[in-house]
């Protein structure tokens, strides 16, 4: 099926959201032109929060794209939001079912369109404790060497101040800065050929999170763990410890 989505909700929601998005949150952008204005691209981030996804989006909007996120498949249950979430033409992913590889399916027919899709490759939000990205699922990898899509890193920072992981207190004053930040394309080229094997998928995912990582020490000022988090790597050490 052909991706199609609304321009008239689209509008809808830019309209509605970005007042209150300058509103409450200061900004510290770089990098917007390094998202091409048009064209299919992906731009894998960094997950901080529950809330940092508003301000990829108004990031990505004012960077003159619109942004495409895959969405859990219960947001589009909810009454009137899952209408509009979809008529804006998100993607739904539906985890744990055999279904999910639907959610591939539709970010490649949105790449193909010409959409900006924003993938948080590690699946949800990082369980590093101080804050790093951690080892990532595969399959934003995978998309960009199918479809040759370009993979813009974006990094953010400030999210968890507004909203803590696993936290339901939102702390709106004073107001938060959100930091953000996008690089140049990550080079895939050497993972690039026939059918990825799961060593090429790995070795892909972990060029991507190091990007994203290097741009997230820059906004940070600190130098990233030349180790990616592991988070059943270190579950496993901590019951060897006990």
């Amino acid at each position: 099926m052909a991706y199609r989505y609304s321009r008239g909700w689209r509008l809808f929601t830019i309209g509605l959201l970005r007042p209150p998005l300058f509103l409450l949150l200061r900004r510290n952008w770089r990098g917007q032109e390094k998202i091409p204005r048009t064209g299919g691209v992906i731009l894998a981030c960094n997950h901080i929060s529950e809330v940092d996804p508003f301000a990829i989006a108004h990031y990505v909007y004012k960077a003159d794209r619109y942004p495409v996120f895959l969405a859990k498949e219960a947001v589009f249950r909810i009454p009137v939001l899952g209408r509009i979430v979809g008529w804006v033409g998100e993607i739904p992913v539906l985890r744990g079912s055999s279904d999910a590889s639907r959610a591939f399916d539709g970010a490649r027919e949105a790449l193909d369109a010409g959409q900006c899709v924003i993938f948080y490759p590690e699946g949800t939000c990082t369980r590093d404790p101080e804050l790093w990205p951690m080892v990532a699922k595969t399959g934003v990898a995978r998309l960009a060497l199918e479809t040759g899509a370009p993979v813009i890193p974006v990094a953010n920072w400030g999210a968890q101040e507004l909203l803590r992981y696993g936290s339901s207190k939102v702390n709106l004053f004073p107001r938060k800065v959100m930091n953000i930040a996008a690089g140049d394309p990550v080079d895939l080229t050497a993972h690039s050929g026939p059918e990825p094997d799961a060593d090429t998928l790995r070795a892909a995912t972990e060029a991507i999170m190091r990007s994203i990582s290097a741009l997230l020490g820059e906004l940070r000022g600190q130098t990233p763990p030349k180790e990616i988090y592991d988070p059943q790597k270190t579950a496993v050490e901590e019951r060897k410890q006990s």
